[in-house]
Protein backbone atom coordinates (compact mmCIF):
# COMPACT_ATOMS: atom_id res chain seq x y z
CA UNK A 1 0.00 0.00 0.00
CA UNK A 2 1.79 2.86 -1.00
CA UNK A 3 -0.58 5.70 -0.76
CA UNK A 4 -3.72 4.86 1.85
CA UNK A 5 -6.62 7.21 1.93
CA UNK A 6 -8.59 7.15 5.50
CA UNK A 7 -10.90 5.49 6.99
CA UNK A 8 -10.14 2.13 5.63
CA UNK A 9 -12.64 -1.07 5.69
CA UNK A 10 -11.23 -2.92 8.62
CA UNK A 11 -13.39 -5.69 7.25
CA UNK A 12 -11.66 -6.41 4.03
CA UNK A 13 -7.86 -5.73 5.39
CA UNK A 14 -5.35 -8.64 5.47
CA UNK A 15 -2.79 -8.51 8.60
CA UNK A 16 -0.01 -6.51 6.47
CA UNK A 17 -2.62 -4.07 5.75
CA UNK A 18 -4.34 -3.43 8.91
CA UNK A 19 -0.33 -2.58 9.89
CA UNK A 20 0.03 -0.30 7.38
CA UNK A 21 -3.01 1.52 7.89
CA UNK A 22 -2.24 1.81 11.95
CA UNK A 23 0.94 3.16 10.89
CA UNK A 24 -0.82 6.07 8.63
CA UNK A 25 -3.21 6.58 11.51
CA UNK A 26 -0.38 7.21 14.53
CA UNK A 27 1.20 9.32 11.38
CA UNK A 28 -1.79 11.50 11.02
CA UNK A 29 -2.44 11.42 15.13
CA UNK A 30 0.52 12.97 15.31
CA UNK A 31 1.47 9.97 17.87
CA UNK A 32 -1.42 10.37 19.89
CA UNK A 33 -4.48 7.98 20.77
CA UNK A 34 -7.53 8.52 19.23
CA UNK A 35 -9.27 7.76 22.41
CA UNK A 36 -6.80 8.99 25.23
CA UNK A 37 -5.09 11.79 23.22
CA UNK A 38 -1.65 10.37 25.18
CA UNK A 39 1.48 9.42 23.25
CA UNK A 40 0.83 6.02 21.83
CA UNK A 41 4.48 5.67 22.62
CA UNK A 42 3.39 5.61 26.41
CA UNK A 43 1.04 3.96 28.80
CA UNK A 44 -2.40 5.55 28.76
CA UNK A 45 -3.46 7.99 31.27
CA UNK A 46 -4.08 6.23 34.92
CA UNK A 47 -7.72 7.75 34.95
CA UNK A 48 -7.78 5.06 31.63
CA UNK A 49 -6.00 2.14 33.51
CA UNK A 50 -8.25 2.28 36.63
CA UNK A 51 -10.97 1.06 34.35
CA UNK A 52 -11.13 -2.96 35.35
CA UNK A 53 -11.56 -5.06 32.66
CA UNK A 54 -12.69 -8.32 32.24
CA UNK A 55 -9.67 -10.05 30.10
CA UNK A 56 -12.35 -12.96 29.61
CA UNK A 57 -14.09 -11.06 26.95
CA UNK A 58 -11.05 -10.56 25.02
CA UNK A 59 -8.48 -13.03 23.05
CA UNK A 60 -5.62 -14.67 25.07
CA UNK A 61 -3.01 -12.48 22.93
CA UNK A 62 -4.69 -8.78 23.21
CA UNK A 63 -2.51 -7.02 24.63
CA UNK A 64 0.73 -8.72 22.63
CA UNK A 65 0.28 -5.47 20.11
CA UNK A 66 0.66 -2.05 22.38
CA UNK A 67 -0.96 -0.31 19.60
CA UNK A 68 -4.73 -1.80 18.03
CA UNK A 69 -6.04 -0.16 15.28
CA UNK A 70 -10.05 0.78 16.05
CA UNK A 71 -12.86 0.30 13.92
CA UNK A 72 -16.59 1.22 14.42
CA UNK A 73 -17.91 -2.30 14.07
CA UNK A 74 -21.57 -1.11 12.67
CA UNK A 75 -19.34 0.12 9.81
CA UNK A 76 -16.65 -1.72 9.52
CA UNK A 77 -14.91 1.54 8.92
CA UNK A 78 -11.66 2.46 10.65
CA UNK A 79 -10.91 5.41 12.96
CA UNK A 80 -7.81 5.55 14.41
CA UNK A 81 -5.09 4.20 16.65
CA UNK A 82 -5.05 3.33 19.94
CA UNK A 83 -3.68 2.23 23.22
CA UNK A 84 -4.33 -1.76 23.71
CA UNK A 85 -6.10 -0.90 27.05
CA UNK A 86 -8.03 1.82 25.27
CA UNK A 87 -9.30 -0.21 22.52
CA UNK A 88 -10.91 -2.49 25.72
CA UNK A 89 -12.16 -0.25 27.57
CA UNK A 90 -13.88 1.48 24.25
CA UNK A 91 -15.23 -2.08 23.86
CA UNK A 92 -15.74 -3.31 27.57
CA UNK A 93 -17.51 0.14 28.11
CA UNK A 94 -18.76 2.05 25.99
CA UNK A 95 -19.85 -0.49 22.80
CA UNK A 96 -17.09 0.63 20.69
Amino acid sequence: MNEITLPVDYTKLTADKRRAVREEYVKTQNGLCYWCKAPLDKEPPVEIRNNLIDWRLFPPNFLKHPVHLQHNHNTGMTEGAVHAYCNAVMWQYHGR
